[in-house]
């Protein structure tokens, strides 16, 4: 038989292990109280807040100074062929290309040629220059008779004593580029300043009192022509010549006739067959 030993009661060995183990877990978790009471405050991490909602974070705090609005970008140009809002403007720098800006009025002068036919202006600049006359005896004789028969009328100061040299149907003068209704010597007597046709009658005397030229010799526009000043360009007159001038227009009138580079006051024209062809002023 083995020896029997003696052993402590079971009951003593389970109080012992157990207070063995408190002995060895009692300490642990003190200890780490204490580590944990040791940590300083600042260096425990924030705690992470959940982000503010988008209207809570652009509005504005109470008693702060507000902000000036923000820069508007500019309204972007309409395209090409539609027209933009209503109270919109057009933003700096977007203003129509220049080839769709309104043309410019051309500066280049006017040259005659809204009238047509042969006491229309009809100048060739590089042309030769017509002879000017003012010998009364190279006239032909029917012409030299009604040019003296227009300078009479016009010295009596009476617009009546044109009408036997006006005539009638295809035989009258013209008066005008336009068409002439009525009486011809009424409506000569309305060109006149005064009323009465003495102005007009004057003009005509010293029309015909100038030099003249011979235009279109051998055609259907063959014409001898009062004053001169029709058949040369202005810029070709020396200064003798534009003393000649001012006798019949104003300086005022010339300025205005260099935009046309050609004289278009009053003049009158004779067929090589004495008919008295016009008596007009204009382009």
């Amino acid at each position: 038989m083995r020896p029997k030993t003696e052993t402590a009661p079971r009951g003593a060995l389970r109080l012992a292990v157990l207070g063995l183990a408190a002995s060895l877990v009692l300490p642990f978790h003190a200890s780490t109280a204490f580590a944990l009471s040791e940590i300083k405050r600042e260096e425990i991490p924030a705690p992470v807040m959940p982000p503010k909602p988008a209207a809570d974070q652009d509005a504005v705090p109470e008693k702060s100074v507000p902000m000036p609005d923000p820069i508007q970008t500019p309204a972007t140009t309409a395209p090409q062929g539609t027209e933009a809002p209503a109270g919109t403007e057009a933003p700096f720098g977007s203003e129509q290309p220049a080839d769709d800006q309104p043309a410019e009025p051309d500066a280049t002068p006017t040259e005659p040629g809204g009238a047509t036919g042969p006491a229309a202006p009809n100048l060739d600049p590089e042309g030769p220059l017509p002879e000017i006359v003012y010998d009364l005896s190279r006239l032909p004789e029917p012409v030299a008779r009604m040019r003296s028969l227009l300078v009479e009328a016009a010295k009596t100061g009476d617009i009546e004593k044109l009408r036997p040299l006006v005539g009638q149907g295809e035989a009258m003068p013209q008066l005008s580029f336009g068409d002439i209704e009525g009486d011809p010597i009424a409506f000569i007597k309305g060109l006149s300043g005064d009323g009465e046709g003495q102005e007009i009658l004057a003009i005509m005397e010293e029309v015909l009192n100038a030099g003249y030229v011979h235009l279109g010799e051998g055609t259907d526009e063959d014409l001898y022509v009062w004053p001169y000043f029709f058949g040369i360009p202005l810029d070709k007159l020396d200064p003798r010549q534009k003393v000649e001038l001012f006798k019949i227009v104003t300086a005022g009138d010339y300025e205005d006739m260099k935009q046309y580079g050609a004289y278009v006051f009053y003049r009158l024209g004779i067929t090589p067959e004495g008919r008295w062809a016009f008596f007009v002023a204009g382009d």
